[in-house]
């Protein structure tokens, strides 16, 4: 009897490994390598210790008694820790962070909170993972067109340049909470614990901007004095879902955009108002009405309840107005780098005529128009997006800059429009791709091949999708010319990349 069941379980797991056999078979070769390569950034494989160090682990717990440094903790110590972190109580919302600080940690909710995995780990190190990563994704594309990898170009600082490398701080311009009912009527906000919807009280946090966590956690007070009833997710009850801050960077304006279950609440106006009051440099306060079910933040329905439409920022020289529901970049200090790469990759001459798809609010067309108008060189600007408020944001901008008679922007699929336009084979020199996490569709990158224009620059903020788009831009008769990584956020696994092409 014992040896059939030992069998049956032999025979089960046999099957098993058979299966995740099967599946990792099925994986594409760039999935594979966006496998490896994302592990190896986010666990720094350079710094994996030997199968014999890691036995003798209890032996480094005992030296690290006798003044030598600690071994970093596994992830079963890290989520046993998360386990058992203090309960909060409900009349203070950030109890339960305080009582989980480490003195030694750049964070108080780093191990819950998932959000920066790497912070503790030097920028340079951060870095040369990430480079690591990026030259294993593209080696084929690399091999194929006789180019390497740029080093990738961190904040402040860029790998192999010599000296200390700095620790970046405060650089995320948009911060954002959830928010759930506590006991009592309490409104709890914060992140979501790793891997969960368990919200983990924020008292600050130290990549976002300066008092953008202080404005969140007063929303969550003036919601219960005022008893604003948070949102529950799984009964569908309650009122206040979200809340997203958006800080300047040029600038000092502020904006904040509440996001509801239902457009009516009690005490709005005293509620709209208090939020207002919570900082002298908040210009706008929205209400965005989602009453659907899911994880998105945002929905259709948005309202100004306090202030000014928009909020303003500049970039490379150019001024911004954002709208509380339009794309803008999160860290405006490497947007900059991001976007000079991309402009300097364009090579724009008098005359061109530059499609900017996928272009949100307009930004990357409008600094590339106004830095080659500063310099005298004349182009048209031609920017495509789905978005309607991004397009009125587009065209507001292009106003504020004095680009109105050389931009055109239209509310459009960026697919159907550049299907339409190598169709009617319109003229198009030069083309900026700037697509979602997903990339852009076989279609698009067919007629932009149809299209011919001289130059292709495609900003990704997904790599592993780009990498996979250059194959199909390779073979419609591009060759690359320069791919450069950009550390938009540190202390992640994220990386950010622009590529070069030119028609052959």
């Amino acid at each position: 009897m014992h040896i059939a069941r030992w069998l049956g379980t032999v025979q089960c797991l046999q099957l098993l490994i058979h299966e995740l056999v099967g599946l990792l078979m099925a994986e594409s070769r760039a999935e594979r390598k966006a496998r490896r390569a994302l592990i190896e950034a986010a666990e720094g494989s350079e710094e994996k210790k030997s199968s014999k160090k890691s036995k003798s682990s209890q032996d480094a717990k005992g030296k690290s008694a006798k003044g030598k440094a600690k071994r970093p903790s596994s992830r079963r110590s890290e989520d046993k820790a998360s386990q058992t972190r203090s309960r909060r109580s409900h009349k203070d919302p950030v109890s339960s962070a305080r009582k989980a600080v480490d003195p030694k940690s750049p964070c108080s909710i780093m191990k819950t909170c998932g959000g920066c995995t790497a912070l503790n780990r030097p920028y340079k190190k951060q870095l040369a993972a990430k480079q690591a990563a990026m030259e294993e994704l593209f080696a084929e594309l690399c091999e194929r067109e006789g180019v390497a990898v740029d080093p990738i170009r961190g904040m402040g600082v860029t790998l192999g340049d010599p000296g200390k490398y700095p620790a970046p701080r405060g650089f995320r311009h948009k911060a954002a909470t959830p928010f759930a009912p506590g006991k009592e009527g309490a409104v709890r906000c914060g992140f979501f614990e790793r891997g969960t919807h368990r919200i983990v009280a924020v008292p600050e946090c130290p990549v976002e901007a300066p008092g953008a966590r202080q404005i969140l956690n007063g929303i969550a007070r003036e919601a219960e004095r005022l008893h604003i009833p948070a949102f529950n997710e799984d009964k569908h009850l309650g009122l206040l879902r979200y809340a997203v801050v958006r800080c300047g960077w040029r600038t000092d304006q502020i904006m904040v955009t509440l996001v509801t279950a239902q457009r009516d609440l009690p005490h709005a106006q005293e509620f709209f108002e208090a939020v207002a009051a919570l900082d002298p440099h908040i210009v706008t306060v929205a209400q965005n009405i989602n009453g659907r079910p899911g994880n998105a933040i945002l929905s259709e329905e948005t309202r100004i309840v306090y202030g000014a439409e928009c909020m303003r920022d500049q970039l490379l020289g150019c001024e911004f107005d954002i709208s509380p529901t339009a794309f803008y970049q999160t860290n405006p200090q490497q947007t900059e780098l991001l976007y000079r790469l991309a402009i300097d990759g364009m090579d724009l001459q008098q005359g061109d005529i530059l499609m900017d798809a996928y272009c949100g609010s307009g930004t990357i067309g409008l600094c590339a128009a106004k830095d080659v108008q500063d310099k005298g060189i004349g182009i048209m600007l031609l920017g495509v997006e789905r978005n309607p408020a991004g397009i009125a944001d587009a065209r507001r901008n292009a106003e504020l800059n004095g680009l109105t008679r050389s931009a055109w922007f239209m509310a459009d699929d960026a697919t159907d429009y550049i299907l339409d336009a190598a169709d009617n084979n319109e003229r198009i020199d030069v083309l900026s791709i700037d697509p979602p996490r997903a990339g852009s569709t076989p279609e698009f990158l067919e007629a932009a091949c149809a299209l011919k224009p001289r130059r292709i620059t495609y900003i990704s903020c997904n790599p592993v999708t780009q990498e996979r788009d250059l194959h199909q831009l390779l073979d419609g008769g591009y060759r690359l010319l320069k791919i450069t990584p950009v550390d938009m956020f540190p202390h992640t696994d994220h990386t950010e990349t622009v590529a070069v092409l030119e028609r052959r």
